[in-house]
């Protein structure tokens, strides 16, 4: 009775931790209400618990390129849905040169931490798992912020790249899902021409598979879930089916209701769809 009573009480506990956000998603769920100062401040007491894990790199990376985005007006949807409007060179942005090296050294913290761990380890997925982020968050501060969309292709292939050995690893790694998902889209968007001479590790450009896998992520993910219904969102906006790009809107509102970002895109959609804000 008493070794019941001792596991009931261990699994209770561990139940209670597993309930509690950890360190990472704490700092995502101020990243994603736009409180940037917040989610650095969780993150560096997350670090210097574990100095060695890249992980928590990637995802400082990822605050410093969402605080950039949302500074520069990137992550409006006129801009992101306007592939003009992306390209466009003669509207030069002004990136914050202290938060770009900020950047740069997080993503070479990731680098360090994940290349040691994968020298020991190959299949080491936390070290896929943070390469992954970190060639991500790098290829979108090319694209977006310093306008070089061919030249972040090669690291978008390298995002891809890492995306891909991880579901090998493991399959049900849902997270590692959307960089896989975002890969099969963008190929598919890119013009023919431009795809002959692009390659992606098991990716066809196939726009119908890359939704598939951001709504695998957004049922199934972790880290990823809000992400891929931003993208979910986006796609929707540029696909002319505004009724899916409100679901998501909508529930990124509920789930994160200190974004103003998230509650004008949605307003923007409900007013289009003839929806009264009552």
């Amino acid at each position: 009775m008493l070794r019941i009573q001792a596991l009931s009480a261990i699994l209770c506990v561990s139940a209670l931790h597993a309930a509690q956000p950890n360190g990472i998603d704490a700092a995502l769920q101020r990243m994603y209400n736009q409180d940037y100062v917040a989610s650095h401040d969780i993150l560096d007491r997350y670090i210097a618990t574990r100095p060695q894990d890249p992980v928590p790199y990637a995802f400082r990376a990822s605050a410093y390129l969402f605080y950039e985005l949302d500074r520069l007006g990137i992550l409006e949807s006129e801009f992101l849905i306007d592939d003009k409007q992306i390209a466009e060179k003669k509207k030069k942005l002004d990136p914050d040169p202290l938060n770009r090296e900020k950047f740069v050294r997080a993503i070479q913290d990731v680098e360090t931490r994940a290349d040691a761990a994968l020298e020991i380890n190959p299949d080491d997925p936390q070290a896929l798992f943070a390469m992954c982020i970190a060639q991500g968050v790098a290829t979108d501060y090319m694209a977006f912020v310093e306008k070089k969309q061919f030249s972040s292709l090669s690291v978008a292939k390298r995002s891809n790249g890492y995306a891909q050995r991880l579901l090998k690893v493991d399959p049900k790694f849902y997270d590692a899902y959307l960089t896989a998902g975002i890969s099969e889209y963008m190929l598919g968007s890119l013009p023919f021409f431009v795809r002959w001479f692009v390659h992606f590790d098991n990716v066809a450009g196939s726009k119908e598979r890359g939704v598939d896998r951001l709504r695998l992520v957004a049922r199934e993910g972790h880290y990823f879930k809000p992400f891929s219904k931003i993208m979910l969102s986006i796609i929707g906006l540029r696909e002319k089916r505004p009724q899916e790009a409100q679901q998501w809107l909508t529930e990124l509102a509920r789930d994160y209701p200190e974004n103003r970002l998230f509650r004008k895109e949605l307003a923007k959609v409900n007013t289009k769809l003839g929806v009264s804000a009552n």
